[in-house]
């Protein structure tokens, strides 16, 4: 696992605020790559002063759907990126260019088919965009709901 690009991102020195912070990880072959992440943007919300919060929380769900959701469907994730400003933007790059799609009836009781649902309803927006290697898939979060700590139930 590493920090890749000119962005990956160092803790800040003053202030609690990651705005215009980028920082990127490559998870491409990496075992144990949803924990990984997880770890990563942890460390990520802790730099920024947006950890501790039911809002953090859901952004470490939100990171385990996204990265899940890439290695059952997309052959794997290749990388992991967040965004700090007026929102924090998740982005998950994996090597296919098939958009995600929901489960049109997931059994409640069983499990599967329920991670795009968790994305649509714990994050502010989420979408796809094709980009020459693949995809990524992103979800934003509202930076107010980070600092507040609350959560909207989107």
């Amino acid at each position: 696992m590493r920090a890749i690009g000119p962005a990956a991102g160092d803790p800040l020195r003053s202030g609690r605020s990651g705005a215009g912070q980028r920082r990127r990880i490559a998870l491409s072959g990496v075992r144990g790559h949803v924990a990984k992440g997880r770890d990563f943007v942890r460390q990520a919300l802790l730099d920024w002063g947006w950890d501790g919060t039911e809002t953090a929380e859901d952004v470490l769900l939100l990171v385990s759907e996204l990265l899940t959701n890439a290695s059952l469907h997309a052959g794997g994730c290749d990388e992991l990126a967040l965004t700090a400003g007026q929102v924090l933007r998740i982005e998950v790059f994996d090597g296919t260019t098939t958009p995600p799609h929901r489960n049109p009836s997931p059994q409640r009781a069983l499990p599967g088919g329920h991670g795009l649902y968790i994305v649509e309803r714990l994050s502010d927006r989420w979408g796809t965009h094709v980009h020459e290697h693949g995809k990524a898939v992103w979800a934003e979060i509202e930076a107010s709901r980070l600092v507040s700590g609350r959560s909207t139930g989107r």
